[in-house]
């Protein structure tokens, strides 16, 4: 008797092929998320920005915190340009 094992390993590897071509196809998740969706970003009310500068002030100029801070802001900055605000 013959075996067929090898014409099946074929299809399954060129199936395994096609299914990741059109993978990358693909330019959003499922559920909503991937390259289209923007973050929200969230608006803070004068009292805690005052305070936050207050705080921020507080701080010596190496602080680790105030470059998170700058990064965060910059990350603040793409969130809104994403969504068109």
């Amino acid at each position: 008797m013959t075996s067929n094992a090898g014409c099946w390993r074929q299809r399954l590897a060129a199936l395994a092929i096609g299914t990741s071509l059109l993978s990358g196809c693909a330019t959003v998740g499922s559920d909503g998320s991937g390259p289209a969706a923007c973050p929200p970003v969230v608006e803070y009310g004068r009292e805690i920005k005052v305070r936050a500068t207050d705080e921020l002030g507080t701080l010596s100029d190496r602080s680790a915190i105030a470059e998170l801070l700058a990064d965060y802001g910059v990350m603040r900055d793409q969130a809104r340009a994403c969504s068109g605000q």
